[in-house]
């Protein structure tokens, strides 16, 4: 990075006396080549956890209200699906109950790509939508809520001791929508782990050894991030439990009436391009986020 700085600054010399379109194109290119150093300098500082680097296991739960608030959890959905879009990061969905009317009522999706859990880490916590309500035919504004849950992918080479005793395999016909073999047949499987008292379920594959593989690997995720918070305990005062999903305990606000407006709580950020921000444009709250967490370190 030092040399990339030098040249830049050499041919910054060399454009003052000679600004011919060869010399200024080479400063072009050598100035994007150390913002990109500069890019690549400052992830490795901001991601710098041992399990920044992995995958992610995200999970979606509407709050009280509903259809509205399931909706909700649905838009919230397909931003994290655009955003993994656009990072080429692989997304399969481990579980998915949608919802009565319209919307979700809770979706597991497993994220495999480089640094996918050290960036969604900022979005865990409780979101907030403000909008005048489509399901409202008196058109009045609805504030709803959902909340999102991330863990690290502990992945196959990360040894968790699940012992078979500790699980209770419960084994139940998935319900919603999914043709003659998922919703009537004896597929879907909700794993306890009772020291812990983390439940799980997976009913999205028609197959129940499927299911019970996809149980196993988001218990797996959840277990290890537990272990992690108890290690990180003693450095930082990390949220371990949910807050209710409700009032006063959002991270985030995205407000379509009677304003277009993103808010971050954590950082004080303002994003105006509301409709961008759905549509899985997050690096600058994400990358402002991460700032905020290297900062209080």
């Amino acid at each position: 990075m030092r040399q990339a700085k030098q040249d830049l600054d050499e041919w910054l010399i060399l454009a003052q006396d000679d600004p011919s379109q060869e010399v200024l194109q080479a400063l072009s290119d050598q100035s994007e080549t150390l913002s990109g150093q500069l890019q690549g300098a400052e992830l490795a500082t901001l991601l710098a956890g041992p399990e920044d680097s992995s995958g992610a296991i995200l999970e979606i739960h509407p709050g009280a209200g509903g259809t509205e608030a399931q909706d909700w959890a649905e838009m919230l959905l397909r931003m994290y699906r655009r955003w993994c879009e656009r990072h080429n990061f692989a997304v399969e969905v481990l579980d998915f109950l949608p919802g009565d009317e319209a919307g979700v009522k809770n979706v597991t999706l497993q994220i495999t790509g480089q640094y996918a859990y050290g960036f969604l880490k900022t979005e865990k916590g409780i979101h907030r939508l403000i909008r005048i309500s489509p399901f409202d035919s008196s058109g009045r504004r609805h504030t709803s809520f959902a909340s999102v849950d991330v863990y690290p992918d502990a992945g196959a080479d990360i040894q968790i001791d699940i012992k078979e005793e500790d699980v209770r395999v419960d084994v139940f016909r998935a319900s919603g929508p999914g043709g003659q073999h998922v919703n009537k047949t004896s597929s879907a499987i909700r794993l306890t782990h009772m020291p812990s008292g983390i439940v799980v379920q997976c009913q999205n594959e028609k197959s129940q050894h499927r299911n019970k593989e996809s149980a196993y690997k988001v218990l797996k995720a959840r277990l290890y991030d537990l272990e992690l918070g108890k290690q990180q305990a003693l450095k930082q005062a990390e949220y371990n439990s949910k807050d209710a999903i409700g009032f006063g305990s959002q991270i985030r606000t995205y407000t379509l009436q009677p304003y277009r407006l993103v808010k971050d709580h954590r950082t004080g950020l303002d994003v105006g391009d509301v409709d961008g921000v759905l549509d899985g444009k997050l690096d600058t709250l994400i990358r402002d986020c991460l700032l905020h967490f290297h900062a209080r370190k």
